[in-house]
């Protein structure tokens, strides 16, 4: 057996880690790791064939020659390869999880801290227990501060991921109603998500480290963070938020129309700045805030971190706008989740516009939740002041008497359906909010406005 020390030696000559065969870099390690419906370790003289250095594989049967290092488990030895290398970084990790905003918080972190140094940051979404061992190592003797974001769909698994990571600044941008099947309810996610702070207690878990020496960046404005905080002691806690008192950065909105400026100021020195956005959506504001925060903390000027909150562009269809011929498109379809949702569709009520409709597409994963949730989101889009609302999805049809008859409401139980009807009732000289979970694929309407 292959141990990790051997393995690191190797990783260290072949800094290049894959795991499909279809992408192989001359030189690599591939990983054969496993999946529902496959076993890499078939694939393991293919990624050879392919030029990969070496195939880490965990079933003999396929243990060729010198170029095949046999360990217990694939996907256990990428993880504690990526943990064993962190050891070897002296560098500040920021690690960060929440229900909603975390892509688009470590984006904007990144992009503030990418203007003073080196970085290294997950990418897209590659956010779990594959995804954040695979980032870590990626991180040379270049890096001068990584950014790594973590996900999670159940208990233990933000634990784990800080064991890899090992972030020395931390921050939970939320805590709302996600993945309510696999936590087991909000307490649930509460406590998943609230892993990340038992990492930095000064008495953690049984088999914890302690990070009494970490720095958690806490939303002051948020009671169940401030809550989550309080209850673990934190040693080093940083707030940030719309208060002076406390926060070492406070900022407020001074426009949404759709996009955002703001202004912000650095309570030590008392300076304020203003800045302007490519985002849209009145929910961003904690998160460009602590991204504004931890550049601060870091010791960049301000010209720095506006520069990066300016250069940011969102993409990947997170609080994206889309201008048409005839329309201003909110694209916010890359997931949904009703804490998401309530936020998106109050943020649609405060925007300046002259015409605003709402098009919402199904949640996925809420289990026994799903009636009342999706009841909720229809009662709140209902009460919101817009021109129009567009329900697409089974879970949203099955709560159609929610909306009574007060305004205008139209349901599908498919997006096939609603594209059909909007070929023929075409929306125009409008803002359109399109949000449903991924499944849903609501992409496939952009191109009727």
């Amino acid at each position: 057996m292959t141990t990790t020390t051997q393995l690191y030696d190797i990783y260290l000559k072949h800094p290049v880690i894959s795991t499909d065969t279809r992408k192989i870099i001359p030189g690599s390690l591939f990983f054969a790791l496993k999946g529902d419906k496959f076993d890499a370790n078939t694939f393991a003289q293919k990624a050879v064939e392919a030029g990969a250095a070496y195939a880490v594989i965990d079933n003999p049967d396929y243990q060729l020659g010198e170029q095949y290092l046999l360990v217990e488990d694939v996907l256990t030895t990428l993880q504690d390869l990526a943990r064993h290398h962190r050891r070897q970084l002296a560098i500040p990790v920021v690690g960060l999880t929440g229900t909603n905003g975390k892509t688009t918080t470590k984006e904007l972190i990144n992009a503030v801290l990418s203007q003073h140094f080196k970085t290294q940051a997950t990418q897209g979404n590659l956010n779990n227990h594959i995804g954040v061992p695979l980032t870590i190592l990626t991180i040379d003797a270049s890096h001068e501060v990584a950014v790594i974001e973590m996900g999670a769909n159940h208990q233990k698994e933000i634990e784990l991921l800080c064991s890899i990571a090992q972030p020395s600044h931390g921050l939970i941008t939320n805590v709302g109603k996600a993945h309510l099947e696999g936590f087991g309810g909000v307490e649930g996610v509460k406590k998943g998500k609230g892993e990340l702070y038992d990492y930095f207690a000064p008495q953690p878990p049984k088999g914890g480290v302690s990070k009494t020496d970490g720095v958690v960046f806490v939303n002051s404005d948020d009671a169940v963070l401030m809550e989550m905080a309080n209850a673990r002691h934190l040693s080093h806690v940083v707030y940030y938020g719309t208060d002076t008192i406390d926060n070492l950065i406070s900022g407020e909105l001074l426009e949404n129309s759709p996009l955002l400026t703001l202004e912000w100021t650095n309570n030590k020195t008392g300076d304020s700045y203003k800045v302007k956005t490519q985002l849209t959506g009145t929910y961003n504001l904690p998160n460009i805030l602590v991204a504004i925060c931890i550049g601060t903390h870091l010791g960049l000027p301000a010209n720095e971190i506006n520069a990066g909150i300016e250069g940011y562009q969102p993409k990947n269809n997170r609080s994206q706008i889309v201008q048409t011929a005839t329309n201003t498109l909110i694209c916010d379809y890359y997931n949904a989740n009703p804490s998401s949702m309530f936020v998106a569709i109050e943020n649609v009520g405060k925007i300046e516009a002259k015409r605003k409709v709402l098009i919402l597409g199904d949640m996925f994963e809420m289990g026994l939740e799903a009636a009342v949730e999706h009841a909720a989101v229809i009662k709140k889009a209902m009460d919101t002041p817009v021109d129009e609302r567009i329900f697409i999805g089974k879970d949203f049809l099955s709560q159609k008497s929610e909306a009574g008859s007060q305004g205008a409401a139209t349901f599908y139980e498919t997006a096939e359906d609603a594209i059909v009807a909007l070929k023929t009732q075409p929306i125009s000289n409008s803002t359109i909010l399109i949000k449903g979970s991924r499944g849903m694929a609501l992409e496939r309407l952009v191109e009727l406005f």
